[in-house]
């Protein structure tokens, strides 16, 4: 063999040419359906294999072996397994929202699919959905094409009467590409195709009047929102999540419907794990009850009814498979045979498109049959007119068909019907009955010729199709809409049992939690010359925060805090604190609570806690300081707090009220009490101490070991705008170390 006979190609071009080959494979003859029918090949193939062998839906069952044996055989030359698998899927209702094949035998269940038994133990017929599909099969509505070995034919489609693309959906993976389509209500869709049909221009929102979203057959709530369904629609992707069903009966929640291909076994083992891990202490037991007439029904039994069991579903919602998501891609190989993302509008205009060839190719093979049969008619009634000249041409005749078509002026087919026709039916009954068909074949034939030249008789035709198929299999919505998820794991604040605690710093930077409200923290034994700083009262499942000298804020879980039985711990050892700095004031409560901060060059302002909570250990800038100056302290604002008390070093006392200073997130606040700036620069004068005050409150100040206990009445003379100087506090009490609030009233101040 010469080189010159041998063709050469570069190994890139080779390469590209062979990938591109394997791809459009991939697409066209695997992993994508068709417009028209909703198909993938094996499954049209399947559906037609059973069709001839005569399994439909009024038969016998038949082994499944049988089905595969004859799609693999005949039609599909793949491997069995995945063929069976398949066929499998289009007779599971948990899979498929309309099955398509009735199996008889184990075909999985929604906790196991893939536990169907062997295709040698199953039996299989179609459906009586599946004749929508097949019905028209042998009535010239579609395209045929030879086997993969050239021996038989099958069909390039199937005459969907219904665009069963939207109603199962489908899921495939190509190269380079996918397709997601959830399944949907039949009486929504046919509803939007009657609309379209009067409608041409209509827009996705138009349509979502009828279709209102996906639909599954699990009863599973959908959780979207319009505007995400719409987008979903317009775009043809998108994304929507799905939830257990659930009800509370006493103690115990009852889930009486799983998300979409969602293991119920698979949700106790995760539900079982976080029991283990003590994640969710407010449920004591999770059990499966399920049965053959309830298949799902899982029980899961809370500690007490004054569980919240929405609280815990949310949780459960957010930390298992009790929530999924679920991607919407609608790409389909459309009526040219190339792969396209469709809008829900677009893509049931199309549809529209291909029933409408189909109905017309159907309604021409039907006037071809009504015309061939009239013309059959027309000369079988020659018989009758003139009887005996044809018996005496056809017992005379050596070619009694040339003679019949040169006497009576008609066709071989006309003289071929004539010659066959039997001796009885030339008794004048046969021949009132032949009047009687061509009468009604004619009325026909006249009326099939104007629904095929009407566009609008068409589409009436059309309409009463789908009519007939909504009365016949029009079903109630399966999947409720939601709008909303509320969808939110516990955090370890959540799970805690709530219990009053106080925390306690110390001067050197020391931090403990006792349990308990009635602590004295000053009684409490510190590290040798170490003291009291400062404390907060609260609760364990709520945050401390901790303000350092600079303005910075920390914060802690209180559940996280070391035990006050011992010393406690260094701060510096759970946060970064910059060098030269100290901890000089703490706080805890829920995040919407509000306080006071103050620093001494007399700036403060009220902040939520939220606003202070860092989730570093670098912590938050919370307070910006003037040159020179550092924080004070904090003052939880309480609902009888309704003014603000200020002195500076030198005596003077500013009492005003709580609403004058600003709520911030951040910053350096407002002046409270007037310090001159040179004074505080120079050292003179700065702010000393902050202290809230009510209506039942009484104000104690403290000037080395005495104190002084004064009545708001008895504090007039020192209420004043924000920002004032303040009076002089008289003589003996003008070096305050400290103001104290003592509450008379304390039921009235929570």
């Amino acid at each position: 063999m010469s080189d010159k006979s041998l063709e050469s190609i570069s190994l890139k071009d080779y390469a590209e040419e062979s990938y591109l080959n394997y791809s459009m494979y991939v697409i066209l003859d695997r992993a994508l359906p068709h417009l028209g029918d909703g198909m993938k090949p094996v499954q049209r193939r399947i559906l037609y294999a059973m069709s001839e062998l005569g399994l439909n839906a009024a038969s016998k069952y038949k082994k499944s072996a049988r089905t595969v044996g004859d799609v693999i055989g005949k039609f599909h030359p793949h491997g069995d397994s995945a063929a069976y698998e398949a066929m499998v899927l289009m007779a599971q209702n948990f899979s498929f929202r309309y099955p398509l094949v009735d199996g008889q035998g184990n075909w999985g269940t929604q906790d196991d699919p893939k536990s169907f038994a062997a295709m040698r133990y199953t039996e299989s017929k179609l459906t009586s959905f599946a004749n929508l599909l097949l019905d028209e099969l042998k009535l010239g509505t579609v395209d045929w094409q030879l086997n993969f070995d050239g021996s038989l034919l099958e069909p390039k489609i199937l005459p969907a009467k219904i665009p069963s693309i939207l109603l199962n959906g489908t899921t495939g993976i190509a190269v380079g590409m996918a397709t997601d389509i959830p399944s949907h209500n039949l009486s929504e869709v046919i509803d939007a195709l009657m609309y379209l049909l009067d409608n041409p221009k209509a827009s996705v929102k138009d349509l979502m009047k009828f279709i209102k979203g996906p639909d599954f057959s699990n009863h599973s709530p959908i959780i979207a929102s319009q505007e995400e369904l719409l987008e979903m629609y317009e775009t043809g992707r998108g994304g929507f999540k799905m939830r257990a069903a659930w009800e509370k009966e006493g103690t115990d929640i009852i889930i009486g419907a799983l998300p979409y291909q969602t293991s119920g076994a698979k949700v106790l083992e995760q539900v079982a794990d976080q029991m283990n891990k003590k994640k969710v202490p407010m449920i004591v037991d999770i059990r499966d009850e399920g049965d053959h007439e309830f298949p799902t029904r899982i029980v899961i039994s809370l500690k007490s009814n004054r569980v919240d069991a929405e609280e815990v579903m949310n949780h459960l919602y957010a930390t298992t498979d009790l929530q999924k998501n679920f991607r919407a891609n609608f790409n389909v190989i459309n009526l040219e045979g190339s792969p396209k993302v469709y809008a829900l509008n677009e893509l049931l205009k199309e549809w529209l498109q291909f029933r409408q060839t189909t109905v017309l190719r159907k309604l021409e093979h039907r006037l071809d049959q009504v015309a061939d049969r009239l013309h059959i008619l027309e000369g079988l009634l020659l018989v009758f007119a003139d009887i005996d000249e044809v018996i005496k041409i056809i017992r005379n005749s050596d070619e009694p068909k040339k003679d019949l078509i040169k006497r009576f002026k008609i066709s071989e087919i006309q003289a071929t019907a004539i010659l066959e026709i039997r001796l009885r039916q030339l008794a004048k009954l046969e021949e009132i009955k032949l009047k009687e068909e061509q009468a009604a074949l004619s009325a026909e034939f006249d009326e099939l010729e104007k629904i095929i030249k009407s566009k609008a008789r068409l589409k009436t035709y059309i309409k009463s199709e789908l009519k007939e198929i909504l009365s016949d299999f029009g079903d109630a919505r399966c999947s409720p809409i939601e709008s909303e998820s509320q969808a939110k794991a516990f955090s370890e604040e959540d799970i805690l049992t709530s219990e009053p605690i106080t925390v306690v710093l110390s001067k050197a930077g020391w931090i403990r939690a006792a349990k308990g409200h009635d602590i004295d923290a000053t009684s409490l034994n510190y590290r040798g010359e170490d003291s009291l700083q400062d404390f907060a009262r609260g609760k364990n499942n709520q945050q401390s925060i901790f303000f350092a000298s600079n303005g910075k804020s920390f914060s802690l879980a209180a559940h996280t805090l070391p035990s006050a039985r011992g010393l406690g711990e260094p701060l510096t050892g759970k946060v970064n604190l910059d060098s030269g700095e100290s901890f000089v004031a703490t706080t805890i409560g829920k995040d919407e609570d509000k306080f006071l901060i103050a620093s001494d060059a007399g700036y403060g302002f009220i902040a939520h806690l939220s606003d202070a909570t860092s989730g570093t250990k670098s912590g938050k800038n919370f307070m910006k300081l003037s040159k020179g100056s550092s924080v004070l302290g904090v003052r939880s604002i309480k609902n009888h707090h309704t003014y603000i008390a200020a002195i500076s070093n030198i005596g003077r006392m500013l009492i005003f009220g709580i609403e004058e200073l600003p709520q911030l997130s951040k910053g350096k606040g407002n002046k409270i009490i007037n310090i001159p700036t040179p004074k505080f620069e120079s050292g003179e004068e700065k702010m000393v101490a902050v202290c809230l005050l009510g209506d039942i409150s009484e104000l104690r100040i403290h000037s080395g070991k005495q104190f002084m206990k004064v009545g708001i009445k008895d504090l007039e003379n020192y209420f004043a705008a924000r920002a004032k100087r303040g009076l002089m506090l008289p003589q003996g009490y003008r070096k305050v170390d400290a103001l104290e609030e003592v509450v008379i009233n304390q039921e009235a101040s929570e």
